[in-house]
């Protein structure tokens, strides 16, 4: 690996420092891919869509 592989923006980092940012980024990039998603979406929006409702409801009625 040359030094040019891995570079630091801002600051100052010790090799020790880029070192073990090489290997946690390593270690991550070896794990094989979830087979669970991250994140399990709703089957209906949480939102009503405006264009779908009647123009008018009446000032008495409600609705949830």
């Amino acid at each position: 690996m040359s030094n040019s592989d891995i570079r630091v923006e801002k600051g100052h980092a010790e090799p020790e420092e880029v070192a073990a940012i090489t290997a946690v980024l390593l270690a991550r990039a070896a794990q094989p891919p979830s087979t669970t998603p991250a994140h399990r979406g709703r089957a209906k929006a949480g939102w009503r869509r405006l264009d779908r409702e009647p123009g008018f409801r009446a000032p008495h009625s409600w609705h949830a």
